[in-house]
């Protein structure tokens, strides 16, 4: 069995979205002058390999506290789609590498996370079309999970491609990296969220258990 971190570390320096502050990490308590070390934290709930909630777009969506454990664990398989030329992830990329396999999360390798700290990081990656996301609701899965920043594509004004996923209280995992030796494998994915009160997404340690 392996285990392989699908997660960043969350680091002061490390890439937002545009218009969110970077996390911010000092040190609250310290051995020398307190006997333990301890940080204070101040970070935005969609920083780094988080979860979006549906309440992240809808107003009565789900919170990531009223969302059962089990919402965040269970089958996957990544789609590897990072030879797509051109921003849509169409459905005829997708529906033969799903169609047969029974899963909760659909995972997209756009290959984004090899940009991961660069300014390319931010523009230019696949999302899946309006129609691929529709598909994806149909299938009844838990989850959706990119390595690219959004779902949405980076010059979206309008975020259909939560809003379809997200009505269907299917939630979706953002910033994911090492995934390209899993693409075409099926592997159990654990993505729990912080559980914090109301919120509307949550920083995860994403794995994957493979065997």
């Amino acid at each position: 069995m392996q285990l392989i971190d699908l997660t960043h570390t969350i680091t002061t320096d490390m890439p937002v979205y545009t218009g969110t502050e970077p996390p911010h990490i000092t040190d609250a308590c310290s051995i020398a002058r307190d006997g333990y070390r301890e940080k204070a934290l101040s970070i935005y709930s969609h920083t780094g390999t988080h979860i979006d909630a549906p309440a992240h777009i809808l107003e009565k969506g789900s919170t990531v506290d009223t969302l059962t454990v089990d919402h965040f664990y269970g089958k996957a398989t990544v789609l590897d789609v990072s030879h797509i030329s051109g921003p849509n992830i169409t459905i005829d990329c997708i529906n033969l590498m799903v169609s047969k396999t029974c899963v909760d999360f659909v995972i997209f390798y756009t290959g984004w996370y090899h940009k991961w700290g660069t300014p390319a990081f931010f523009k230019g990656f696949p999302a899946p079309s309006s129609e691929t996301a529709k598909y994806l609701a149909d299938l009844g899965i838990k989850g959706v999970g990119t390595d690219a920043i959004s779902i949405d594509q980076a010059c979206a004004t309008h975020f259909t491609i939560h809003e379809i996923l997200l009505q269907n209280k299917i939630v979706i995992i953002e910033n994911l990296t090492n995934l390209s030796n899993l693409a075409g494998e099926l592997f159990t994915l654990c993505c729990w969220p912080l559980k914090i009160a109301g919120a509307d997404g949550a920083p995860v340690r994403a794995v994957a258990i493979y065997d």
